[in-house]
């Protein structure tokens, strides 16, 4: 079935797109530039690799705006569901979920600035601007941590919407239950007793290929309301 005539498939070519961004400055630029506790190690693996931390930006841009995208295609194709829902689900997971993207981006401008070390800058002494460039990265992963609110509430209306729509497998809806879960408990752990967040992110890790699995779900099987199906047989 093309995808023209699967609007579900649409959403997931959409959501594909996020694959090679959303990771980036999630997971790979704090695993190859970021030393814990090290502002001087961590200050000169970004001087070194400017390019690479620019593109981490630009890939916060990406998904926040890729994101907007994303669920109006999917309150397209389930606000006939319960367009109540669909239209919580937006606002959860664009009109919320986004600008937080945008503004986090200015803590690592910051940072970026702190480390190239601007002429009006030059009050500060060097481990000054390495300390206040990690405490804008720091400030980053703040805006990650919550963040992850949203993106586990945005969830809960897209699950019951899946749940409910009987054109898609319940089990994603339940899937994307737990997954919505698990973003909320890594937030507030995260926020409550950050020493034990990186433990409970990979105790939940599986509750978070909820996501994954109903973006497979989209790119191999696709989605068609039954009103499309009553249509297209009908003519």
């Amino acid at each position: 079935m093309s995808s023209t005539h699967n609007p579900g498939r649409v959403i997931g070519y959409l959501y594909l797109l996020l694959v090679p961004f959303a990771p980036l400055r999630l997971i790979y630029i704090p695993s190859a530039l970021f030393v814990r506790g090290n502002a001087t190690a961590t200050a000169n693996n970004i001087a070194a690799h400017e390019l690479l931390f620019r593109l981490g930006i630009v890939s916060d841009l990406l998904t926040g705006t890729i994101m907007i995208f994303v669920v109006l295609a999917l309150y397209r194709l389930l606000k006939g569901v319960d367009q109540n829902l669909a239209a919580l689900m937006v606002i959860l997971g664009g009109l919320m979920s986004t600008p937080i993207y945008f503004l986090n981006t200015l803590n690592d401008a910051a940072a970026l600035l702190l480390v190239r070390g601007a002429d009006f800058l030059s009050v500060f002494e060097q481990p000054q601007r390495n300390a206040l460039a990690m405490l804008f990265l720091r400030l980053h992963d703040g805006g990650v941590v919550a963040n992850e609110i949203f993106w586990g509430l945005w969830l809960f209306p897209l699950a019951i919407l899946v749940y409910r729509s009987r054109f898609l497998p319940r089990f994603l809806g339940v899937w994307l239950i737990i997954n919505g879960f698990g973003y909320l408990i890594s937030s507030f752990v995260g926020l409550l007793l950050p020493q034990y967040e990186e433990m409970v992110s990979n105790i939940a890790f599986p509750a978070f290929l909820g996501e994954i699995a109903f973006m497979l779900w989209l790119l191999i099987k696709g989605a068609k309301p039954q009103l499309l199906d009553a249509a297209a047989s009908s003519s």
